[in-house]
């Protein structure tokens, strides 16, 4: 009898208990695609009230500004003070430039090494910090885009991944070779900073969090000051860098643009989409790993990807990627390139961000499309 008298107490609690609460047990557990249950409400909760677009600022240095100070504090990093002190390791005679091989202090925290490309010419030459891929390869990283020397093993990687990613060149020698110096080096897992192996990243990346710090801020930083360092060597113009960057290199590139105002032209191969047309089952992005290099919390939620990069509006950007390419669906790429325009449209500006997608070719940076980025460079960065 006391059961049966409690049942319609019970039926009227829950009947006028808070919608929330009704609905709790259908939003627990985990869908397709690594998603929380709830993921599509979650997901029109993303309006991005610090984009430009978004109607709530009127004067764009003000938004460039606010942003960039937005971008910069998710990474977690805090500056540098320690002089970059460079010291030269090993060095080649390539002909019209020279490979060296240096040991820097790229942060407090870090002594790394890069690679420099130097022309032999008289300076002040235009520069290039190159950002290299992920493709869950790590024993090579800066090598994908600079040959290198004086390992066998090391070379033949490097080789054979630019056979398959860049026609069988490297770039960083292709653009020394028209004048260019050039720099690149290892994000942290790769080259002479791993190798590590593809499950160790989301271990990585959650170590730097209970440090109170993040893997993709110090990625985004440590490229920053790559910038700085470049910019500052004698022979390079300050006023004529710029940065190229491959897959997550081409994350890499719009998020350097975005980051440092002493980025002046900007090449982004293969990495550009919106979170709409990513966050979607079966995308690359939400097999978490990789994702972590690129992953700064919170921000998603203020800004989009074209939001981000557009900050570097409006200097010259050119936005390649491959119709085949199955990490970007053509329909994310679309929606990224229109917002990016309409960013550049703002300020008159239009002209100078190209975007183009080649229907013939999937996640690769090929000769055809080499031949069309580095007369573009040379367009904004030599006299």
């Amino acid at each position: 009898m006391k059961l049966c008298r409690a049942l319609p107490l019970a039926l009227a609690l829950l009947a006028s208990a808070p919608v929330w609460a009704q609905e709790t047990w259908q939003k627990e557990g985990i869908v397709e695609g690594n998603l929380p249950a709830s993921w599509p409400a979650m997901k029109a909760q993303m309006r991005y009230p610090d984009s430009w677009l978004s109607g709530n600022f009127n004067d764009f240095h003000h938004w460039q500004t606010h942003s960039r100070q937005l971008l910069r504090h998710a990474l977690l990093t805090p500056d540098a003070t320690k002089p970059f002190a460079p010291q030269s390791i090993a060095k080649e005679d390539r002909g019209s430039y020279t490979a060296e091989k240096l040991a820097i202090n790229i942060t407090d925290d870090n002594r790394i090494s890069a690679l420099l490309l130097m022309p032999k010419s008289p300076g002040p030459h235009p520069a290039m910090v190159l950002l290299h891929d992920h493709g869950s390869k790590f024993d090579i990283g800066k090598e994908k885009l600079i040959r290198p020397w004086g390992d066998k093993e090391k070379l033949t990687s490097a080789q054979a991944w630019a056979d398959k990613f860049f026609s069988g060149k490297f770039i960083g020698d292709e653009l020394a070779s028209r004048g260019y110096a050039v720099i690149a080096i290892d994000s942290p897992g790769f080259g002479d900073r791993g190798p590590m192996v593809y499950e160790q990243q989301q271990a990585l990346a959650s170590n730097y969090f209970n440090l109170g710090r993040s893997l993709a801020g110090e990625v985004a930083y440590e490229d920053m000051r790559t910038v700085d360092f470049i910019a500052a060597l004698p022979g390079v113009d300050p006023q004529r860098v710029g940065v190229l960057g491959f897959s997550m290199g081409g994350f890499r590139a719009w998020q350097l643009a975005a980051l440092s105002d002493k980025v002046a032209a900007t090449a982004v191969i293969s990495w550009f989409g919106t979170y709409n047309g990513l966050m979607q089952p079966g995308n690359n992005v939400l097999r978490g790993q990789s994702a972590f290099y690129m992953l700064h919390p919170g921000m998603p939620a203020r800004m989009d990807i074209p939001d981000i990069a557009s900050i570097a509006a409006p200097k010259p950007m050119l936005i390649f990627s491959g119709g085949k390419d199955t990490l970007f669906p053509a329909e994310a790429v679309t929606e990224a390139f229109d917002k990016a325009h309409r960013v550049w449209s703002s300020q008159q500006a239009d002209d100078r961000l190209v975007t183009k997608s080649w229907p013939q070719l999937g996640h690769v940076f090929y000769k055809e499309q080499q031949e069309e980025v580095f007369p573009w460079l040379d367009k904004w960065l030599k006299p």
